[in-house]
């Protein structure tokens, strides 16, 4: 089976109708992508609970699937009739029927943390067996290791676990943190999450690299002073969060937080530093670690 990709250009006006218009002919799906997507002119666009819609792109590409017998240039006149947009720019691509697994796995390769940690997809050889390799499937929980705020905070526990350490993952997600902790030498590691799928796929990650954490719910988990508190959430969370996880870490505790943008690392630093000294923050792409010390 085939199917026909249909790609339309859209302004931030007319996107939303587009994509709804598309799907009310006869679209299987529809989505919106920012037109200049892996460009120097990107957009980035995020929304956290409690702020306002975060909005659309300027430039707009409406991605739509059809059936690949489609009648493109009579669904192109529908949208334009029940829009009264006219002269829309398009263009179409058969996509062959794939094997979907096959190809969801190929966008995964082991991702090197440092030289000595690794995180490595279950369907690949680890690239250095003598390192510590942290085996992880793609899930439903946040944590493969390949977006930048996972990655500040596996770099940062490489330089601050020892083997003395109690840890807290606060927002554990795939449990990928709780998992390096305790392979890095922690002595004692907790994943907290609001998730309880999260915390059924932090469980079976570390069945899946045979080290002992526990994973509770938020509301669930024994609430004793770590020596190490990560957390990786959104920094809106973070911030409300503040005085819990401060309470958290043990005097002298050590704490890194993350999931934060540029802009926001001023912010969430400031409501941290009334327990922490604060280090100097730690930028990848436009993500920030911050980590400090508690007073």
């Amino acid at each position: 089976m085939a199917w026909v990709s249909l790609r339309i250009e859209a302004d931030s006006q007319n996107a939303d109708l587009l994509s709804d218009t598309l799907m009310e002919v006869g679209a299987l799906s529809a989505s919106i992508e920012d037109a200049n997507a892996e460009t120097p002119d990107e957009q980035a666009i995020f929304g956290e609970p409690g702020d306002p819609p975060p909005g659309i792109w300027n430039k707009n590409i409406i991605s739509a699937l059809f059936p690949d017998d489609a009648d493109i240039p009579d669904v192109m006149s529908q949208l334009a009739r029940i829009t009264e947009i006219k002269n829309l720019r398009y263009t179409t691509q058969i996509i062959e029927e794939q094997d979907w697994v096959r190809a969801t796995q190929s966008q995964f390769d082991p991702i090197k943390i440092t030289e000595d940690l690794w995180i490595v997809p279950t369907w690949h050889d680890a690239p250095n067996p003598n390192a510590l390799n942290i085996i992880l499937d793609p899930g439903l929980a946040f944590g493969t290791g390949s977006h930048p705020t996972t990655h500040l905070c596996l770099a940062w526990l490489v330089n601050e676990i020892k083997p003395q350490h109690e840890v807290l993952d606060y927002g554990c997600g795939s449990g990928i943190l709780a998992i390096a902790a305790k392979k890095l030498g922690a002595k004692q590691v907790v994943g907290v999450d609001i998730d309880a799928q999260a915390i059924i796929a932090s469980q079976f990650n570390a069945e899946q690299n045979h080290v002992e954490a526990d994973f509770y719910m938020a509301t669930h988990y024994p609430e004793k002073p770590a020596d190490i508190v990560v957390a990786n959430i959104l920094s809106s969370a973070l911030t409300v969060l503040a005085p819990a996880l401060a309470g958290a870490c043990k005097q002298n505790g050590r704490i890194a937080l993350s999931g934060i943008l540029r802009e926001q690392a001023e912010q969430v630093s400031t409501v941290y530093a009334e327990w922490f000294n604060m280090d100097k923050p730690v930028f990848m792409d436009s993500w920030v670690l911050l980590s400090g010390t508690k007073k």
